[in-house]
């Protein structure tokens, strides 16, 4: 069988890279002295995409017409227009399932650093103040006795939930429906979730359907007790809402996986008190990553072999 012809328009994971070579013609754009020369030259040619990050919508998908498939390394692809390739008949894959876990891991550790501000203590530790100034202040927050509302029951949000449940925190959720498979109270809006719980762990896509989705009303409603978690996506939360409200004590703290304009973080909030800030490493351990890559490189193997693929997007449904 003729090798195809796939475009690989950013750096992958090593992994990938060589997967895709040993499998596929990869054209790596990222290395053309003169990319759009490039794509001119083999545009054509090009039946696949192995993707990670990046915008690709109806101006890209024109530079390569008679491309297949897109495969997307993330769950997350708000950078792809599913619109458009839907009209092209391409179809778009990514890489939910493996990553599952590893995230909701992180979303409660993050929530446990958040709630006990222990990377402050820790830097306290470092910085010689147990030393000479004493132990590090008393915590005003408190995991115990927690009302945890979950923004995006899916599934790193039902594992979120499940794992809360073992810290004996009360699960509470909002999504575009109510899912009839849980027994956690839902609530009609996200507003509704807020006031009714006094932390909110975001797990939401991206996307202009979720852009600033915890504005300041909602934040209004999460309380002075309030914690905002957000692992999901940066946009989903309006930043300088959340400064303002931090700033102003509306809310108690805030933990942030991701941000708005990444690695980009507001100075501001680094200078808050109260907040733990990570750099977006949600699924990022060397074993997530490679199960990632594989499916990165499943998806694009099976297409072309029966026609079908591992894990479309829901839109191809």
């Amino acid at each position: 069988m003729t090798p195809v012809d796939i475009l690989m328009p950013r750096p992958m994971p090593p992994l990938v890279q060589e997967k895709l070579d040993a499998e596929f013609v990869v054209h790596k754009l990222f290395k053309a002295e003169d990319p759009e020369a490039l794509l001119k030259e083999v545009g054509g040619k090009i039946r696949g995409v192995a993707a990670m990050g990046g915008k690709l919508d109806a101006a890209f998908l024109a530079k390569v017409p008679n491309a297949e498939i897109i495969s997307s390394f993330g769950v997350g692809y708000d950078h792809i227009n599913t619109g458009d390739c839907l009209a092209a008949r391409v179809v778009v894959t990514h890489t939910p399932d493996v990553l599952t876990s590893e995230v909701a891991d992180t979303a409660l550790g993050l929530l446990l650093m958040t709630v006990r501000e222990l990377g402050q203590a820790e830097t306290w530790l470092r910085d010689g103040k147990w030393v000479s100034e004493g132990a590090y202040p008393l915590t005003q927050a408190t995991l115990q006795g927690r009302r945890l509302g979950i923004f995006g029951l899916g599934r790193i949000g039902k594992a979120i939930a499940q794992r809360a449940e073992a810290f004996d925190l009360e699960i509470h959720y909002y999504g575009r429906n109510r899912q009839e498979d849980v027994d956690y109270p839902y609530h009609p809006t996200l507003k509704e979730l807020a006031a009714a719980c006094d932390t909110l762990m975001v797990v939401a896509p991206g996307g202009a359907a979720t852009k600033h989705a915890v504005n300041a009303e909602v934040l209004e409603a999460l309380g002075p007790e309030g914690i905002l978690i957000n692992i999901g996506r940066g946009t989903v939360v309006d930043e300088a809402a959340l400064i303002a409200a931090l700033e102003k004590g509306t809310i108690h703290g805030a933990g942030l996986d991701v941000f708005e304009d990444e690695p980009n973080v507001p100075e501001k909030l680094m200078q808050l008190p109260r907040v733990t800030l990570l750099p977006h490493v949600g699924s990022a351990s060397q074993a997530t990553r490679n199960a990632m890559g594989q499916l990165v490189v499943d998806n694009l193997k099976t297409w072309f072999e029966t026609g079908k693929a591992v894990t479309p997007v829901p839109e191809m449904g």
